[in-house]
């Protein structure tokens, strides 16, 4: 058997989406279950995201540490942002977070891997790239706000990073997932086996 994950979309009957916020939103489904019966299914509609790892020449992971409020918690991330444009190519806006968030380009790009974050509760896809051949990028660094006025950016060995994941010093979703993947892909058919950059991307299709 091949264990693979299927699209599949049940029968809704009626939805109404209760609360609109300034980039993400609350929807309400009424699901037909296998046995006939009708339920409430109540989600948050969130319009994709995009992470890069980027490792450099000497094996680091660029990190960022940023106040998140949900959680309470000043969190070591990789630079990450939304799809702020419907069917937006998501390397594009991979490349356009690096720079943002560190002032950095990368030469080469591959898909890491491609999660559902928390498919229980919210439809939200985000993918995770991997960005290598870093250098400094040109001109004026993006002038930041808000939370990301106060961020610290810092070079972590991949070591140190799984050692924090195991130990449970470090709980963001796509440094976890990232930094482990890494891993995986090191020890199994190596890095420059990954997809390309622009590899089909089903849950967010966009255009190359």
């Amino acid at each position: 058997m091949t264990i693979k994950d299927t699209a599949e979309e049940w029968e809704v009957r009626a939805t109404q989406t209760p609360f609109v916020g300034n980039k993400t939103s609350v929807r309400t489904d009424d699901v037909v279950m296998p046995d006939g019966s009708v339920v409430h299914r109540d989600y948050q509609v969130h319009p994709g995201s995009v992470a890069v790892l980027a490792l450099d020449d000497l094996g680091r992971v660029l990190v960022i540490r940023q106040y998140r409020h949900p959680v309470r918690h000043k969190l070591w991330e990789i630079p990450a942002g939304l799809l702020d444009i419907p069917g937006e190519n998501p390397l594009h806006a991979a490349q356009r977070e690096l720079y943002e968030e560190a002032h950095v380009k990368a030469e080469d790009w591959r898909v890491l891997t491609d999660v559902f974050t928390t498919p229980g509760g919210c439809d939200e896809a985000v993918r995770i790239f991997l960005a290598r051949n870093l250098s400094e990028a040109e001109g004026q660094r993006f002038e930041v706000e808000d939370e990301e006025a106060d961020m610290e950016l810092s070079r972590v060995p991949v070591d140190e990073l799984v050692r924090g994941v195991l130990t449970g010093e470090l709980h963001n979703n796509c440094l976890v997932v990232g930094v482990l993947s890494l891993i995986a892909a090191q020890h199994g058919d190596g890095l420059d086996a990954l997809r390309p950059a622009e590899a089909p991307w089903p849950a967010r299709p966009f255009e190359a």
